[in-house]
């Protein structure tokens, strides 16, 4: 008789984290999450995905992915950014449920069992909530919870923390998400257009213990831009011209209030209408912030066509450990 096939078990769990100098804290953060893994008893793989480290990251990595062949490692060829990690985690992962979470200890990999509990009760997207923040409150806090709340109501999603990294998705909602810039924060907020079924639940966090944070308050500024784009793209991205109509309505009635302002002041005060400095002025600074934005929106999907139809790769790896050639 010819010997059986051995059939390889499907992969339940994908546990993606990806990795910026984070030397002194990969290790502790590994075998927590071996631990918490192992306690669940679920196939899973761990992909760690070095974005370009400048310190002693991936050595540490290489020599915890050559004794574990649970974790797999991707490695950048330079810095591209978190979205673009995370992105490399989707492609190489095999689990049927993704979770994502940081590598500075920051998330407690304990809160995995109750994602994936959540997840089989039927939801498609379950976003962690820091509820009891462990970070500065001048430069964190403050303007993340200022984002945060700005964000639910612009997006119309109620979420309280989209910043929080400890997230889990059903791999067949992620795998239909492009992901550009840094645009990873907003994931749950493309699920929700597709019909994702979303919770969110308080998890833990810890105070960083080791390293520097590589976030501070200019990130929620590249949030508020990113958040312009993302209300584009949900209520605009199939008929432009509402919007470009409706702007171009309020600067004509705003042309129309500025003439019949520089008509009373012909009429009441005498000054001469065509040398009016100030009127000239605002007149040109509104026009030129309305047409910055307009072009702005015009960039953002210029730049999704071009990734689309080039097929530019939105990161490029170096090397890798214990993963198969993509096809």
């Amino acid at each position: 008789m010819p010997p059986k096939k051995t059939v390889k078990k499907k992969t339940y769990l994908s546990v993606v984290l990806p990795v910026y100098n984070e030397e002194e804290n990969i290790e502790m953060q590994y075998q927590k999450i071996r631990e918490n893994l192992n306690a669940i008893k679920k196939t899973y793989e761990v992909i760690f995905v070095d974005d370009g480290s400048r310190d002693n990251s991936y050595s540490i990595l290489s020599k915890i992915a050559a004794k574990d062949k649970n974790v797999k490692l991707v490695k950048f060829r330079r810095n591209f950014g978190q979205t673009a990690a995370m992105a490399a985690g989707i492609d190489y992962s095999e689990g049927e449920i993704i979770v994502f979470m940081d590598s500075d200890l920051q998330n407690d990999p304990s809160d995995i069992k109750t994602v994936l509990e959540k997840i089989e009760e039927g939801y498609d997207v379950v976003s962690g909530w820091r509820k009891f923040r462990k970070d500065k409150m001048i430069s964190r806090k403050i303007p993340s919870k200022i984002a945060n709340r700005l964000i639910a109501k612009v997006s119309g999603v109620p979420l309280h923390d989209l910043g929080c990294s400890l997230k889990g998705y059903r791999a067949e909602v992620l795998k239909k998400v492009r992901l550009y810039g840094e645009m990873h924060r907003f994931i749950p907020i493309h699920a929700s257009w597709v019909g994702a079924k979303i919770i969110e639940i308080p998890v833990k966090h810890h105070a960083r213990q080791f390293g520097k944070s590589k976030y501070g308050i200019q990130r929620t500024l590249k949030v508020l831009l990113d958040l312009i784009t993302v209300k584009f793209m949900s209520s605009y991205a199939t008929k432009p011209i509402y919007l470009y109509g409706g702007v171009a309505l309020g600067v004509f009635l705003l042309s129309i209030m500025s003439l019949a302002g520089t008509i009373l002041m012909k009429y009441f005060k005498g000054m001469n209408m065509t040398g009016n400095p100030l009127l000239m002025l605002s007149s040109i600074l509104f026009l030129l912030s309305v047409i910055m934005i307009l072009m702005g929106i015009q960039a953002e999907i210029l730049i999704r066509i071009y990734h689309e139809t080039e097929g530019k790769e939105l990161y490029y790896v170096k090397e890798t450990a214990n993963i198969k050639e993509k096809n």
